[in-house]
């Protein structure tokens, strides 16, 4: 049975060219870029909170950095590299195989380097920190948003939760729609590249994680402002366009998991946002504007105004 710096050796070793030191001593040694901030981000991924038992180790290695990597697309940051802290029952060569190869390949495809993190037996469990770079006064932040400015969502939002609903048993899709809106729950894909073109068009961003409305209104709140969400605006793939309204908006405003990019921009800046969105080759949907007035209001597609009935994802209040 290998131990713990055989692993570490055998699955998660690898040269890293961008760091003064990489994985072997006590710490892992950086050096930023000169005009460069750090973007510092770390999750935690719980068997049984976050992931179900069983789930594809190769899809688990890639959806833990890709939610990590989400966090540094909100800020606008470019992805330099990660440590990666891993508790394991006991050590699986199969399982660790698959998840490493999921995690590094995620990694290379974003020039993300492992630079060092910890493994010890336990509850499987997974913690990343992520650390990026971007230009000292450019990152996108949550209390930047300002009255008239548009709102904007990358992607479709409510696929994750759609096939999280199938897995729980509250509702049944066929096979094939499944097995696509599965996907999008187990193997997000990091807005990277949008975020860093969003740099100097967005005022403020945030990822997708708990909820569309939730996640939104962590943005209001720090930039003290309010706004206004036109709900039938916000796109759905076809799985979730074919399902009852009340589902699909449920899905896609309270349903999170989707990693995709909420984000302000002035009004004056929307052919630049739409040009971001074409560099990145990432759908981008206007669904809604900040207002002065605190609080969020939401109206179909109608005109009517709509109750404030979607609940976002907490740890800590729900089971």
């Amino acid at each position: 049975m290998p131990g713990e710096f055989d692993i570490i050796e055998r699955y998660f070793r690898r040269p890293a060219p961008h760091a003064a030191l990489g994985i072997g001593d006590d710490c892992a040694l950086l050096q930023p870029a000169p005009g460069q901030q750090w973007a510092v981000s770390t999750d935690m991924l719980v068997e049984g909170r976050h992931f179900f038992a069983g789930t594809d180790p190769r899809r688990l290695g890639h959806k833990a950095l890709a939610v990590n990597l989400s966090d540094l697309a909100a800020m606008g940051a470019q992805p330099h590299s990660f440590l990666l802290a891993l508790a394991l029952p006991a050590p699986d060569a199969a399982w660790l195989q698959a998840f490493s190869s999921g995690l590094l390949e995620l990694a290379d495809a974003h020039g993300i380097e492992l630079v060092g993190g910890d493994t010890t037996r336990g509850p499987l469990n997974l913690c990343l920190t992520v650390l990026g770079l971007v230009p000292g006064g450019l990152a996108l932040r949550r209390d930047a948003a300002r009255a008239g400015d548009e709102i904007w969502v990358s992607g479709t939002p409510g696929d994750a939760r759609l096939a999280l609903g199938h897995l729980r048993g509250e509702w049944e899709l066929s096979p094939a729609a499944l097995e696509r809106v599965r996907a999008r729950l187990e193997q997000p894909q990091p807005r990277v590249q949008l975020g860093n073109s969003l740099r100097g068009v967005a005022h403020a961003a945030i990822d997708v994680s708990d909820g569309l409305l939730g996640d939104l209104l962590h943005v209001l709140r720090a930039s003290a402002v309010g706004a206004r969400i036109d709900v039938d605006a916000v796109p759905a793939a076809p799985d979730l366009a074919q399902q009852p309204v009340a589902r699909r908006r449920a899905c896609q405003l309270a349903g999170g998991d989707d990693y995709e990019l909420l984000f302000t921009a002035p009004a004056q800046h929307s052919e630049e946002v739409l040009r971001a969105s074409a560099q990145a080759g990432v759908r981008v949907t206007r669904i809604g504007c900040i207002e002065a007035e605190p609080g969020l209001r939401l109206r179909d597609a109608q005109g009517r105004s709509m109750p404030m009935e979607f609940a976002s994802f907490d740890h800590f209040l729900q089971p």
